[in-house]
């Protein structure tokens, strides 16, 4: 099998279910050797035994556990050429997320930008030492790029993840390390399911399947494009909200309105 994947050793974090199962997938389907990541022990055996990858269960947001987990798929791999920093919460707190208590803002700090971080922190330097690039992809939203109505750390801290995702490929982009964000709207995974008054506003340009966000990557490296857009309309919305910021946050105004009448 011939690929830019081809061969590559892989993790994907996140990946018992949803995205990060797609992800799996058709990473084994390119060619690629799987490090199967997950909180559920469960789940990441099932996945890793589907693609004839490793499990490596355990918290990939802790400093340990992200230590832990590039040791042990390293180990597996002889070389992580791919990570996929997949892993995510969307942190909803009730009808008014503002009053969010700053343990869950801590929690998904943890899982949604600091994950990010240590393990960029960790695989960084393993990959400029040795000489021979490495790939860094972070699964982050449309709500990182547009804001979004509803949980307020969930759109803060995906904000934060296309932002250092950003500073990581201009500050390593040069030095081998290709960096990308993948930013779908609605997708069809549990968290959708659980938004309730939002699941149609997250679903309005069509929500897609996991894997067709999994093949929206894999169609990316023909170019390394940094943002990854499953849903082409997201460009547009994000030149718009650059060009007139007023307008975009009037229009988002209005959606917010119609939330809080759908939970009225």
């Amino acid at each position: 099998m011939t690929g830019p994947l081809a061969g590559a050793g892989a993790v994907v974090t996140g990946a018992g279910r949803g995205i990060g199962r797609a992800l799996a997938v058709r990473l084994a389907q390119e060619g690629a050797r799987v490090v199967v990541n997950d909180l559920d022990a469960d789940a990441a055996y099932a996945v890793a035994a589907e693609v004839g990858g490793t499990a490596v269960p355990g918290d990939c947001a802790s400093d340990e556990g992200v230590r832990a987990l590039v040791d042990r798929a390293t180990e597996a791999l002889g070389r992580v050429d791919v990570y996929l920093a997949n892993a995510g919460i969307d942190g909803a707190a009730g009808p008014d997320s503002l009053q969010t208590p700053d343990a869950a803002w801590e929690q998904v700090l943890d899982v949604n930008v600091m994950a990010h971080v240590r393990a960029a922190r960790t695989l960084v330097p393993r990959w400029l030492e040795d000489g021979g690039g490495g790939r860094f992809v972070v699964t982050a939203s449309a709500a990182g790029l547009l804001t979004m109505v509803g949980s307020a750390p969930y759109s803060v801290t995906k904000h934060a993840a296309v932002g250092f995702a950003e500073w990581l490929s201009v500050t390593y982009g040069d030095r081998g390390v290709t960096v990308q964000a993948i930013c779908p709207q609605g997708v069809r995974t549990r968290m959708l399911e659980e938004a309730g008054p939002l699941q149609g506003l997250l679903s309005r340009d069509t929500a897609l399947e996991p894997e067709q966000v999994a093949d929206a990557w894999v169609r990316s490296l023909a170019d390394d494009r940094f943002l990854v857009l499953p849903h082409p309309e997201v460009a547009d919305y994000y030149a718009a909200r650059a060009a007139d910021t007023d307008r975009w946050l009037a229009g988002m105004r209005r959606l917010q309105a119609k939330v809080d009448g759908l939970g009225s």
